[in-house]
């Protein structure tokens, strides 16, 4: 991995919400730890390394993150059983995964379990640095197009998003819990009703990037949006595919404060 790009350049700095982005990163390999340790720092990010789930857990109890890069094949608990015991206590730090290169069913199992992104390896720092600034973007930043500040919920079909909590209510009451990426991705379709949506547009406009040819994120994302939703997966009512289009989120929007 080449690190020698400069660390003065612009955006290079780790300031997110006014304060600079705490990083943890997971990985048992030494030199890879130190060197991202390194080259982070120079960016601007405050960067705490650990080399297994005990040593992260350790960590991770003492003071909020806001990011997290975890190695998929970690000795032990690893990265995918990480990030399902994460989410499923409802810690929605965004995650990074680091895959072996070519496994496309570990990247498809990580986004599955709510990693936000993914990086195979190996890969250059300066890619994984992309990644992490625009995760941390996502994650901190106002879409553009997004309702008026005061605007607390969008309300569809019976159901609530609740933009303060982050989470979803059905129409009994119960609140779901979301990933980041299945929040965006719900926001998103709820911001452009009954428009269609191809998975680039929807890539673009929930990751900041373009989609390769055999990515397969979008869909897998909203697979499990359709399953929180209750939706019958061979004619969903709310997120509806469209041949050779997209998919489009059907019905009225509503949006309004918190009471």
């Amino acid at each position: 991995m080449n690190t020698s790009s400069n660390s003065n350049s612009a955006s290079a700095t780790g300031s997110t919400g006014g304060h600079n982005a705490k990083i943890m990163v997971v990985d048992d390999d030494v030199r890879l730890r130190d060197l991202l340790r390194r080259y982070l720092t120079e960016q601007g990010f405050q960067v705490v390394t650990a080399e297994s789930a005990p040593a992260m857990n350790k960590l991770w109890l003492r003071e909020r993150y806001d990011l997290l890069v975890l190695d998929l094949m970690l000795p032990g608990e690893d990265g995918l059983s990480i990030c399902r015991r994460l989410r499923g206590a409802g810690d929605q730090t965004p995650i990074i995964m680091l895959t072996a290169k070519g496994e496309d069913v570990d990247r498809i199992v990580g986004l599955e379990m709510g990693a936000d992104d993914y990086l195979p390896k190996p890969f250059e720092p300066r890619e994984l640095l992309a990644r992490i600034r625009s995760v941390l973007r996502r994650s901190h930043a106002m879409p553009s197009n997004a309702p008026a500040e005061n605007v607390q919920q969008m309300r569809f079909s019976g159901w609530t998003l609740d933009l303060t909590a982050r989470h979803l209510v059905n129409p009994d009451g119960i609140v779901i819990m979301l990933s980041g990426a299945e929040f965006r991705l719900l926001r998103v379709f709820l911001e452009h009703p009954n428009r269609v949506l191809n998975r680039d547009q929807l890539l673009n406009l929930t990751q900041g990037r373009d989609a390769d040819p055999f990515d397969r994120s979008i869909d897998i994302q909203i697979s499990r949006l359709r399953q929180k939703l209750g939706e019958d997966a061979r004619m969903p009512q709310i997120i509806k595919t469209v041949r050779n289009g997209g998919y489009v989120l059907a019905g009225q929007v509503t949006v309004e404060p918190t009471a």
